[in-house]
Formats: structure tokens, C-alpha cells, sequence
């Protein structure tokens, strides 16, 4: 993985302005100091036991995590554990005690206004989830929600609830188009109505959200917003999931970063915006599991983008880069015949000027087919004013932020 200040390099560059880290990793709290960056800190699972069963271990977790890095890195919100009713049923009972201590810990420190403490939730605790209205808690979990939205509410924080379009897909049995997943335009009679409230759903991620906030006004929680702390989709999967690629990819989050960023809410609440976590910036190539589980990255471990988000129309921009300083590139390990047979195309039929790459001109150092692949695609990139599908060279190219030259 990137260095963390690699890491903060690659945000500041792409002005990325929010951030969750899954632990409270000093170095990179350190790293984040100064950048005015938000950032959501973790308590990971196997410290949550300690923290919710002893006040002063919450305590010395927060003056060590939290009071040491602040206000220099603006820590806005802690994570409490990671979707423990159903990845560490065992915490359950003592998940809202760890909530209450660590916040505690903060009004001592005076720091409760600036942050707030909530624990992510897995969607699957929400039960019938459609039509929407239905929706409800799983009943078994009363005994933790309940007072833990009764936390939330009285410290002015948010539910945190992951939420993966992309699982709601792959279990449907086809009962879900992939458009309706990946928030593509439906013609009216394809979108769906909730036959109560005859609200209209032209996505998953709406209907998913409104589920969650019907399950809490069942238990008369009606004013507690929503933020979800992880959505995507991954890019590359094994031959079971046939959908993990990397157009879906870009088109899920590209349109989910427009949807959210466009202020449009969901049908139950229009206008109020659900802030939102991509999950997750790098690829994680060690990660065990299948191939989608290392591939939910919008970027790979060297900083290179895995596809170059679709933001604004037919331009294609990365993050908020309105510059397009964007560049194309050989992919790191293709087929040199592939590199060789595209570098030829580029040159050839692709009215690629490709004379500097001769013996004793400017670009024939390094000579290698990888570096004159770079050059000759991304001549005809740009040549091509960058746009869509013209930096592919049949799926040995690749689109980067950083200058080749």
C-alpha cells in the first residue's frame, strides 16, 4: 500500500475533502494534519469488547486517537466498531455502552459539538426492505437498536448504513434490472412504486435508504439522518460474477456521485442530501476472498486510477479534476504482443506521429515496448481530445492523473 503521505498526496490532489479511515492509524492522522481534510476515525472490532466494557479504556482510546491528533487533523466523527450485529454478534449487547463511553470521553474533552460518535450498520439487519414503507429492524435486535437510536438522537448524530447495490443485485435472481442497480435511467412504467405511499424508486440506493429511515420511524425515530459510510462497486470479479467490471463500476459510482452531489435525496425525504463514503479508494490486491473482493478501487496501489470517472456529460473527469489533466498509459504487466500489436495499430492506421520513438530520437530511451506503447497511446489520446473509448487499445491501456513524460 501507498505510504501515508502518498495517500494524502493522491487526496489533496483530487481534492478530496472527506475521508473514513477503518482504524485510527497514527500515521496517517499525522499525515492528515494541516489539510483540513474531514476525517471519520474507526474503533476496530477487536478493540470494541474492551472499549464498552470499562469507561477508562474508551477514555485513554480517545485522548490517545482523538485529543493527541486534534484540532490539527479534523477528526469529525468516530466509527464504533464495523456492522457488529452481524459480523460480531457476541459485542452486541455492550455496543451501545462503547458508544456512550467514548462519547463521554469527548464532552470531558470538549469535543462532543465537533464530533460525532455512531457505529456503521450491514443493510441486512433491515428486514422486507421492499416496498420501502414495510421496512423494519430485524426484531431480534431490539434490545440494541432501540437504545441506540435513542443515543443518536440525543447527541445529535446520524445512522451509519452501508449500502452495496451491487449484493442487492447479484442475490435478486434477476428480479432487479442492472440499470435500476446502477442508477441508469428507466422509462416510467420500469420504475418502482411503493403501492403505499406510491412514491416513485428509479434506483436501489433510494429505496435501500428510505427502508432504513421507514425501520426507524417504526420505532418513532423520525428525525435522525442518514449517512451511508460504504457503497460501490467492484470492478473486476471471477466468472460467478459476471457484472464486476469496470464499466459498471464507473457507472455506479460516477452516477452516485452526481446523485449525491446534485442534492436530490431520496423520494421519503427530496432534497436532503445523503452524504456518502465510496468504498474504497486503492485496490486491495492481498485481500483474500474472490477476485471482487480485491477490486472495489477507484485507484490501484501505485496511484493510477482504475477507470476515470463519468461526472460531467460526455467529459470525462476524475474526482473533482475539472482541468482533465488526465494522460493514457500501458497497463502495468500486459502482453508485450498486445502492447506491440496496438503500439503498431497507433502508429500505423492510428496517424500516430510516431518518428520520436526511432533510434537516436527524443523517446526511444527506455527501449521497450511498455514505454513506447505509452507514447504513441497517449499521442493519440489526446490527439483524440480524450474522449470515451479512446484510451483502451483493446484493454491493454489505461487512464492516469500523472504526466508520462
Amino acid at each position: 500500500m501507498p505510504t501515508p503521505t502518498e495517500v494524502v498526496a493522491l487526496l489533496k490532489a483530487q481534492r478530496i475533502r472527506h475521508v473514513r479511515l477503518y482504524d485510527a492509524d497514527h500515521a496517517m492522522l499525522l499525515a492528515l494534519a494541516k489539510t483540513g481534510i474531514q476525517v471519520t476515525v474507526s474503533v476496530p472490532n477487536d478493540q470494541l469488547l474492551g472499549i464498552g466494557q470499562s469507561n477508562a479504556t474508551a477514555a485513554n482510546w480517545v485522548a490517545r486517537n482523538i485529543v493527541a491528533h486534534v484540532p490539527a487533523t479534523n477528526i469529525t466523527a468516530i466509527a464504533v466498531g464495523s456492522e457488529v450485529l452481524t459480523a460480531l454478534p457476541n459485542a452486541a449487547p455492550i455496543l451501545v455502552s462503547a458508544l456512550k463511553f467514548i462519547h463521554s470521553a469527548l464532552v470531558a474533552s470538549n469535543l462532543d459539538d465537533q464530533i460525532k460518535v455512531s457505529t456503521p450498520h450491514s443493510f441486512s439487519i433491515i428486514l422486507d426492505s421492499f416496498p420501502p414503507s414495510q421496512a423494519f429492524f430485524n426484531r431480534s435486535w431490539d434490545p440494541v437498536m432501540v437504545p441506540l437510536l435513542k443515543f443518536l438522537q440525543s447527541t445529535g448524530s446520524y445512522l451509519m448504513l452501508n449500502v452495496y447495490p451491487y449484493y442487492d443485485y447479484m442475490q435478486s435472481n434477476g428480479k432487479i434490472p442492472l440499470d435500476y442497480a446502477l442508477f441508469r435511467p428507466l422509462p416510467p412504467n420500469k420504475e418502482a412504486v411503493d403501492a403505499n405511499t406510491l412514491l416513485h424508486y428509479t434506483n436501489v440506493f433510494d429505496a435501500v435508504v428510505d427502508a432504513a429511515y421507514f425501520a426507524m420511524s417504526y420505532l418513532n425515530f423520525t428525525n435522525i439522518p442518514i449517512v451511508v459510510t460504504e457503497s460501490g462497486w467492484p470492478s473486476k470479479g471471477d466468472s460467478s460474477e459476471p457484472d464486476a467490471i469496470v464499466d459498471n463500476a464507473n457507472t455506479y459510482n460516477s452516477n452516485l456521485i452526481k446523485h449525491v452531489l446534485n442534492n436530490t435525496g431520496t423520494p421519503k425525504h427530496p432534497g436532503i442530501a445523503v452524504s456518502t463514503y465510496i468504498y474504497e479508494l486503492y485496490n486491495e490486491d492481498l485481500r483474500p476472498g474472490s477476485d471482487s473482493e480485491k477490486n472495489w478501487g477507484l485507484f490501484d496501489a501505485n496511484g493510477i486510477p482504475v477507470y476515470t470517472l463519468h461526472l460531467t456529460g460526455a467529459d470525462i473527469v476524475f474526482a473533482n479534476d475539472t482541468t482533465n489533466k488526465t494522460f493514457c498509459i500501458a497497463k502495468r504487466g500486459a502482453d508485450p504482443k498486445m502492447l506491440q500489436a496496438a503500439l503498431d495499430w497507433a502508429c500505423g492506421p492510428g496517424k500516430v506521429d510516431c518518428s520520436p520513438l526511432l533510434l537516436g530520437h527524443p523517446c526511444y530511451e527506455p527501449d521497450n515496448v511498455a514505454s513506447h506503447s505509452t507514447y504513441a497511446f497517449n499521442a493519440y489520446y489526446q490527439r483524440m481530445a480524450k474522449s470515451p473509448g479512446t484510451c483502451d487499445f483493446k484493454g491493454v491501456a489505461t487512464i492516469t492523473t500523472s504526466d508520462p513524460s
